[in-house]
């Protein structure tokens, strides 16, 4: 038996530089290929939007990913992504990093490693104009009213457990959580300022409702894959470097999310 143990232990030890030697030197990679993958969700308006007329992208983690990969020295290549399969793209390696305003939540910090936050947003609601159910937002929970929000996003989890007495409804994409609400099957969908700002932007229909102080603020940042310490510190470098020269600043105000902003 003692002579069992010993070979066990010479196994262990012999395994562990295997075991180090398997982390991902990601930013050695990312040097070799000459490219920085960015995962971000398209129809994120203000933060990383595709223009469905021009397929032009624009927001502020557009330009932040820029900024990054300037700093990193190489060529960006953005990857489409989405809230739903966010842990799935960065931990399948489809991405080196999601910069698309992604909320830090216990769940995706079981998968994810963030960086500091960059920018925050409470909950919204959106309903129509014409809808006289919802008045305020003391309205929205109560018995009859049917609350819609998208699969993945952090609404979904947050009015889970905040909800008593409304309807909640789980839809597969922002769009059909929208159509909800414009036909009338649902009374609001819960969102971020962001994503309000697009709606009252944009459509004649829609009709903001806002909580009467803080009723879930939520900190977003950038997610990676855990387990590479280097990039990570290289990223939060950036970032910082971002904050204290106004850039990250500059380039939120140049979206209008002023309130946002995480300083």
């Amino acid at each position: 038996m003692k002579h069992l143990l010993c070979r066990m232990l010479i196994i262990l030890c012999l395994a562990q530089p295997a075991v180090a030697a398997d982390v991902p030197d990601r930013l050695a990679r990312i040097a070799a290929s000459g490219r920085l993958r960015v995962c971000i969700w398209p129809d994120y308006y203000g933060i990383s939007f595709r223009n469905p007329k021009t397929q032009q992208l624009s927001g502020v983690d557009i330009d932040n990913a820029h900024e990054l990969a300037r700093a990193l020295g190489v060529k960006l290549q953005f990857v489409d992504s989405s809230f739903a399969s966010l842990v799935a793209d960065v931990g399948g390696d489809r991405c080196d990093i999601a910069m698309f305003a992604i909320g830090i939540t216990p769940q995706r910090q079981e998968k994810l490693r963030f960086t500091q936050p960059h920018l925050s947003s409470d909950i919204y609601a959106i309903t129509t104009r014409t809808n006289r159910r919802i008045q305020t937002w003391a309205d929205i929970d109560r018995p009859g009213t049917v609350v819609v929000v998208a699969r993945g996003t952090l609404h979904e989890t947050v009015m889970k457990g905040r909800l008593t007495a409304a309807e909640l409804r789980v839809v597969d994409t922002p769009a059909a959580r929208e159509q909800e609400v414009q036909a009338g099957r649902a009374d609001v969908f819960m969102t971020d300022y962001a994503f309000s700002r697009r709606m009252l932007d944009n459509s004649d229909w829609a009709r903001l409702v806002s909580p009467p102080g803080s009723y879930h603020p939520t900190p977003y940042a950038w997610a990676m894959a855990p387990g590479d310490e280097r990039f990570h510190a290289q990223v939060e470098e950036v970032l910082a470097a971002m904050k204290r020269d106004g850039r990250l600043a500059a380039n939120v105000r140049r979206h209008g999310l002023d309130p946002m902003l995480v300083r």
